[in-house]
């Protein structure tokens, strides 16, 4: 009797995960990154975690990319893909972890971060979801609550890939949506300096030809109208009306465009995008011109007071 060898479809299969749905609409793909990134800023023992273990300052946008097509890979490549992503960022990940060097919000100086951290790897997870969710509905269509719960148990899955227990998750969507706005809404949130020029930074500074200014200012109306009012307002950027009724019109535009667009266009990797992302900034800094960079690590912990340089030391 012949074996019957089962195809590699991933780990979010077509046509029944609803995460590989959102993530093939190139709308989605190309927005949640820089929304889930300027929120998930929010939290500092998190955002500085990251921080302190990233690599090549000077390039941010060129890891932003990185990760997008890891996470891409990861959502729409097969299980063998997915997993040379998964075991690449495992090893990453063991090393990241520290200690606050100064406290933000409520953290005190000193409180641990670790990349393994539950709670902190729910919020990763979280701010993703989030996102993703978002924009399908925003571009896309209105999901039904089944498809909402089915949405958010696939991204459980999805931090259960990077080693996220299970349990430090809420069980099912409606617990994740009253865990979510309490979290949004409570003192957890505070931004640090870096963390606010660095959010701003990836939502509204993305390094992109200057051939595409035109859709990058519909770009940022469409980022900034995203971004929940509590969001806003820890980053001090202003909305009205007018943005509002600008931001109504420019979403019935694309999901007009979408409507009538080819799949091919509609659908698919962004892959094409992320290294034009990376490509722009490479050749701002090859140029010389301004573009977002993280500050030298060794400066801003000579900034910090006497136990932060002992710390680095």
């Amino acid at each position: 009797m012949r074996s019957q060898i089962q195809p590699d479809d991933g780990y979010f299969p077509r046509g029944r995960s609803l995460l590989r749905a959102a993530q093939e609409e190139r709308l989605v793909g190309l927005f949640y990154g820089q929304r889930a990134l300027t929120i998930g800023a929010l939290h500092p023992v998190n955002y500085t975690g990251t921080s302190q273990a990233t690599s090549g300052r000077s390039k941010p946008f060129r890891r932003l990319a990185r990760t997008a097509k890891d996470f891409e890979t990861i959502f729409l490549g097969t299980r063998a893909e997915a997993d040379k992503v998964l075991a690449k960022v495992h090893k990453l990940h063991e090393r990241v972890r520290g200690e606050l060097p100064e406290q933000a919000g409520p953290y005190p100086a000193g409180t641990p971060y670790a990349a393994f951290d539950p709670e902190l790897m729910l919020w990763t997870m979280a701010v993703i979801a989030d996102s993703t969710e978002y924009f399908y509905e925003l571009f896309v269509r209105r999901l039904e609550g089944w498809e909402r719960e089915s949405l958010w148990q696939d991204f459980v899955r999805f931090g259960e890939l990077f080693g996220m227990p299970r349990s430090a998750a809420p069980a099912t969507y409606p617990e994740f949506r009253a865990w979510w706005d309490e979290t949004l809404a409570g003192p957890g949130m505070h931004l640090t300096d870096e963390a606010r020029y660095m959010g701003q930074a990836v939502a509204f500074a993305i390094p992109m030809p200057a051939i595409n200014e035109g859709a990058k200012r519909m770009h940022d109306l469409i980022m900034l109208g995203s971004l929940p009012p509590r969001v806003r307002e820890l980053y001090a950027l202003s909305w009205n009306e007018a943005q509002a009724r600008a931001f109504g019109l420019a979403v019935v535009g694309i999901r007009g465009m979408r409507r009538v667009a080819p799949r091919a266009l509609t659908h698919g990797s962004n892959v094409r995008s992320f290294e034009l992302v990376r490509a722009t900034e490479q050749k701002r800094l090859d140029t010389g011109r301004q573009t977002p960079q993280l500050p030298p690590l060794a400066v801003r912990r000579a900034s910090g007071d006497a136990r932060e340089s002992s710390a680095a030391g």
